[in-house]
């Protein structure tokens, strides 16, 4: 998987651009479906990670890309529901969340929020 361009409101991965937050599943890319988070945006004034989305969970470690401005809300049942499965959750702004899965992107599942 390569990375070639990351900026606010699009990534590249590979030959093609996305515009809309993308997850990373086994090297499998798909849009992020958020529509299950959307009721608790005004909890947080944006849509948060939820654990009512479909996380990927099947990995050592998962990667949250938080946007370019570090702003995308993770919802603490994310964190502890990492905890409890015993995968690593490294949350950061998303063009230092592309460095990590490139390191290791075998072990490696992410969910990149692509604007803020």
């Amino acid at each position: 998987m390569q990375f070639e361009n990351f900026a606010f409101g699009s990534i590249r991965i590979g030959r093609v651009t996305y515009d809309h937050d993308v997850t990373i599943d086994r090297g499998s890319i798909r849009k992020r479906k958020k529509k299950p988070s959307k009721k608790f945006r005004d909890d947080f004034g944006h849509t948060p990670l939820s654990i009512e989305e479909s996380i990927p969970w099947k990995c050592r470690r998962l990667v949250i890309g938080t946007g370019a401005y570090g702003r995308l809300p993770v919802m603490e049942e994310v964190k502890r529901e990492a905890q409890r499965r015993g995968v690593e959750l490294i949350i950061q702004p998303t063009a230092q969340a592309i460095k990590v899965v490139e390191k290791d992107p075998a072990q490696t599942n992410a969910i990149l929020h692509i604007t803020c």
